[in-house]
């Protein structure tokens, strides 16, 4: 059984998950987590402190280390608002590539709301029908606002409880100054909730992260909550902890020390932000990035999790959303996707590509043409260019790449492993991303008149010719065969065999 390890570095801790997929659930063998405060200096200066990075790193190699004893299969690194908003936090990514041999990926609060959901969503009995996640961590804090399963609107707030508090508290316990200046800001920062979010109607509300368990225990033992934390109990919470100096927060159950230096900041945020959304409450949830990031790994390795239907979901509203910002043809598009992975299908004896591409080419298939938006003279390199930097919510920034080089060369140019965007790509891929193209190229030819003229067809191998049998509308397809025997001679270069088009 396949076993994964997700390691998440943010701004107020580093956390390393372990867990196995047995018969497609995730069964968890190891947690750690060590606070380092990453991303102290950050909110102070611009850049990652050296104590900090230091410190961090040291936790990483003993996590490394774990890694390795547990024979894992695949590790994935995240890391979220340190590093993204510092000015180093790229050499920081490099010291860890050189320390464990990871490869350290910077997400957007975007992704990491998504991710976050990904890990609930897949781990809840039945979808309500609106939900809202809130994930305060150290720099950031996420709302995520779903419809049965469907993101709706992710919004990421500068809210992070060592930010605010690196930024607007200087004293033990905080002055009115202090309080009045933080409270106003968190106040100008929620009042960028959309609208759609801040009156959503939202009745169920699942906090994450550190603070929403450490308010959620120490409104247990304070007799404010029993199970669900009320917006009446987190506002007397905080007001609590704002007048107690830092000995007297930790030795409330459920703040540590380390949480006692950030939790009225944090206390804070949550108070005025479930105000703003109207909310009464919130459940906290132990699940967090790392869950999502475990199950995501198991949703790409194996189709029976929950967690893939989830992900597939998540892929398929994003390029949904991103075809109509661009004003892309969705009929074509749809038509040459359904056409592509036909092909796909059965010619895998052929070009043996790894089931993954087929999501891939599918992707590419949808986006290939959002280059027009820009202008349709050179449309194809501002079609690559438009995938890769855009937010593709559940596609790592390795298959952007993939499908953004795959859709790139749907007009006259036709890859090769000596070309550049090809050579940026892993090696390993390259020649199948040519080879994912070429099926995308025929795919895209048989839709030449965007009529759907092509209704379906088969294809056959035989003494090293591939022939595909088109069965076509009334009218015909002699266009979108011509088109096809235009690819015939890339095709033979790719994949060494000769295509043959006729119609049934």
């Amino acid at each position: 059984m396949p076993v994964f390890a997700a390691v998440d570095i943010g701004s107020n801790s580093v956390r390393l998950s372990i867990a196995e997929l047995v018969r497609g659930r995730l069964v968890s063998l190891h947690q750690d987590r060590e606070v380092t405060r990453l991303g102290e200096g950050v909110f102070r200066d611009g850049n990652l402190g050296p104590q900090a990075m230091a410190h961090t790193l040291k936790v990483l190699r003993r996590f490394h280390r774990t890694v390795q004893s547990y024979a894992v299969d695949r590790t994935r690194v995240v890391a979220t608002s340190a590093l993204r908003d510092s000015n180093n936090g790229r050499v920081f990514a490099e010291w860890v590539k050189s320390a464990t041999g990871w490869n350290t990926e910077i997400i957007s609060g975007l992704e990491e709301g998504r991710l976050i959901h990904l890990a609930v969503v897949a781990n809840l009995r039945g979808r309500p029908a609106r939900l809202l996640l809130m994930d305060l961590g150290g720099g950031s804090c996420e709302l995520t606002l779903s419809e049965k399963g469907h993101i709706k609107e992710i919004v990421t707030l500068p809210l992070g409880a060592v930010r605010l508090t690196q930024e607007f508290i200087r004293h033990d316990p905080p002055t009115k100054d202090e309080l009045k200046r933080l409270h106003k800001f968190i106040a100008e920062e929620a009042a960028r909730i959309p609208r759609q979010l801040a009156h959503a109607g939202v009745r169920v509300v699942v906090a994450t992260s550190g603070t929403a368990a450490a308010l959620l225990d120490a409104a247990r033992s304070l007799k404010l909550a029993r199970t669900d934390v009320s917006l009446l109990a987190v506002t007397k919470l905080s007001k609590r902890l704002a007048k107690l100096t830092y000995r007297q927060r930790a030795i409330i159950k459920g703040i540590n020390a380390k949480r006692a230096e950030i939790v009225i900041a944090g206390a804070a945020v949550y108070a005025q932000v479930l105000a703003r959304c109207g909310l009464k409450g919130f459940r906290y949830s132990p699940l967090g990035l790392r869950d999502g990031i475990l199950a995501q790994m198991a949703a790409e390795y194996d189709r029976r999790t929950r967690s893939h239907k989830q992900l597939e979901s998540d892929r398929w509203d994003i390029l949904m959303t991103t075809s109509a910002r661009y004003r892309i043809d969705q009929d074509h598009a749809d038509h040459v996707r359904k056409l592509a992975l036909s092909l796909f299908d059965q010619t895998r004896s052929m070009h043996r590509l790894d089931k993954s591409f087929r999501e891939w080419i599918s992707a590419a298939a949808m986006l290939h043409e959002v280059g027009n938006y820009v202008n349709p003279a050179g449309r194809h390199r501002h079609t690559h260019y438009i995938i890769s930097h855009s937010e593709l919510f559940g596609f790592t920034p390795l298959q952007r790449a993939v499908i953004a080089t795959v859709a790139r060369f749907q007009g006259n140019s036709k890859p090769q492993l000596r070309d550049r965007l090809i050579k940026a790509l892993p090696a390993q891929v390259r020649s199948d991303v040519i080879k994912a193209t070429a099926i995308l190229r025929v795919a895209r030819a048989l839709n030449q008149g965007r009529r759907a003229a092509v209704h379906s067809f088969r294809t056959a191998a035989r003494d090293g010719q591939i022939t595909i049998s088109v069965k076509a509308i009334r009218s015909g397809a002699d266009l979108e065969i011509w088109a096809g025997e235009k690819e015939i001679p890339y095709f033979r270069e790719v994949f060494g065999r000769e295509l043959i088009f006729k119609l049934v």
